[in-house]
């Protein structure tokens, strides 16, 4: 009797354990969890190229369609293989990487080393995003999944940068049919693929079932554009979205206090600041770019604008990037600021625009400005536009002034420097104060092409030390990087970056 309700009571737990998890998997597929997640950042996608959309708002998003030969690791901070499974470094100057066999790319195609060749390619000849890439020399093919990279000189970042979403790899046969195809079409083989797009409102993305990783978790991805900061917190709270990134400075308590959601906040590595065209008067007058620097009050600029949150900004990198080193803040220093400009010929200022794209706190953080500017007689106008078009008109150097966030992507200088500030980064590339120094250029080059760690280091001190003379760009803020979610939100890790991954995200019903 005593064996037999043993027995009996073992059949009734692993009766009752099968039913728990065959009543947990049902609950899942039958509702459990949503098919699809919703988040909402500020500016919509200015392209789905990845060889041109390089814009937080676009990578937000793309990096979910293509992958990389390498990736970051997002806890280790080290490059890990992605579509290379493996690579070795043959010279000072060459990488064989080893592709993973069988990866597909969303329309079916195989994904091989002619993929590779002509993506890396295909990122050097764009002038959105050849500072990334341009390193290289040339991409050999030596079989259907082997391609070695010859660097122009030995480059210390050079997976790091092909780590960045820039460099991701497209399909050579499907880009060859169409070249723009990918700008409004977009295929990769990352986890999501590509549905649809209503432009200036939503994107919709779903899982790539063959992704080489393993399926995403959750099916799809709803991207909304919502440009006022203050209406996406508003959407965090009624579950209209999922997931806010960059959370209004004043609204952080808001969240943070709401029993329903989570406040996610971490330092960037982004920095903004105000690029100043060189090519127009009077900004090509050293004396006048200096007096502005000197009529901002960034102190008063975090402490207000910005709620407290962040830093005031002494270089365009920040302070955790390799290669960063202060030169020592702008003082807030009006009367100076007035002297500069009389010695510069402007006793009594000048009349000039400051260009933002539609982005609430940005335009705030420029109003304060301009009335600071104000104070040092210069009549500053605020012009407030589309992201997409801000981004165009900019590269094309219609602006006086122009507020910029940038992101130090590979957490190395030469990223920034390189992009913002070297005389062949001119426009789309970055460089929108249309600098053209031959010791900036010298000094770039030099830490670009030593593999020294001290040679470097000292190269971009001496850097910063140049740029805060010339003062093309006028650095304001460091600032924090938030997210805001629904506390039915599981795994979702902020990046520094702004590159938020969702494939790993859930979110109970």
């Amino acid at each position: 009797m005593k064996k037999a309700l043993t027995c009996l009571l073992f059949l009734l737990i692993a009766c009752s354990f099968v039913f728990a998890n065959g009543a947990s998997e049902a609950s899942a597929a039958s509702g459990g969890y949503k098919d699809t997640i919703t988040f909402a950042q500020g500016a919509d996608v200015t392209s789905f190229d990845p060889h041109i959309g390089k814009e937080t708002p676009a990578v937000a998003v793309t990096n979910h369609i293509y992958d990389t030969l390498v990736d970051i690791d997002s806890v280790s901070g080290e490059v890990v293989p992605q579509i290379a499974e493996r690579w070795e470094q043959i010279s000072d100057v060459s990488y064989r990487f080893f592709i993973r066999k069988g990866l597909k790319f969303h329309n079916g195609e195989d994904l091989t080393a002619d993929d590779v060749k002509f993506s890396l390619d295909r990122a050097i000849a764009s002038a959105a995003v050849s500072y990334i890439v341009d390193f290289i020399k040339d991409v050999k093919v030596e079989d259907d999944y082997t391609v070695v990279v010859t660097t122009k000189a030995p480059y210390a970042p050079a997976l790091r940068n092909l780590a960045v979403p820039f460099a991701a790899i497209v399909p050579k046969d499907y880009v060859e049919a169409n070249p723009d195809i990918l700008k409004t079409k977009p295929v990769g083989s990352g986890p999501y693929k590509f549905v649809s797009w209503a432009q200036s409102d939503s994107c919709k993305l779903e899982a790539f079932d063959d992704y080489y990783a393993g399926a995403p978790k959750t099916k799809y991805l709803v991207m909304k554009v919502i440009p006022e900061a203050a209406q996406r917190t508003i959407a965090l709270e009624t579950g209209e979205v999922d997931l806010s990134y960059d959370i209004l400075t004043s609204d952080l308590k808001r969240v943070r206090e709401n029993e329903k959601l989570t406040l996610y906040e971490a330092p960037s590595l982004t920095c903004f600041y105000i690029s100043m065209n060189m090519r127009k008067k009077p900004f090509d007058n050293k004396l006048v770019r200096q007096a502005i620097n000197y009529a901002i009050d960034r102190q008063l600029l975090v402490d207000t604008v910005n709620s407290g949150t962040g830093a005031p900004a002494d270089a365009i990198i920040a302070p955790a990037v390799f290669g960063y080193y202060s030169p020592g803040q702008y003082d807030y220093n009006p009367e100076k600021a007035k002297k500069l400009l009389a010695e510069a010929g402007y006793p009594n200022g000048f009349s000039c625009s400051l260009w933002v794209n539609n982005n609430q706190t940005r335009v705030e953080m420029c109003q304060a400005i301009q009335e600071m500017l104000r104070e040092v007689g210069i009549t500053c106008k605020i012009e407030v536009m589309e992201f997409g078009a801000f981004i165009s008109r900019s590269t094309s150097g219609e602006h006086d002034m122009a507020y910029f966030g940038w992101v130090t992507s590979t957490k190395d200088a030469d990223y920034t420097y390189y992009s913002l500030e070297h005389s062949s980064q001119q426009g789309a590339a970055g460089n929108r104060t249309f600098i053209a120094d031959p010791e900036v250029d010298r000094l770039i080059e030099l830490a670009r092409t030593n593999t020294d760690t001290d040679t470097r280091r000292e190269a971009y001190k001496d850097l910063a030390i140049l740029l805060k003379d010339i003062a093309n760009n006028a650095p304001i803020i460091y600032t924090a990087i938030t997210a805001g979610s629904s506390n039915k939100v599981e795994n979702f890790a902020l990046d520094p970056i702004g590159y938020h991954k969702l494939e790993g995200v859930t979110v109970h019903n």
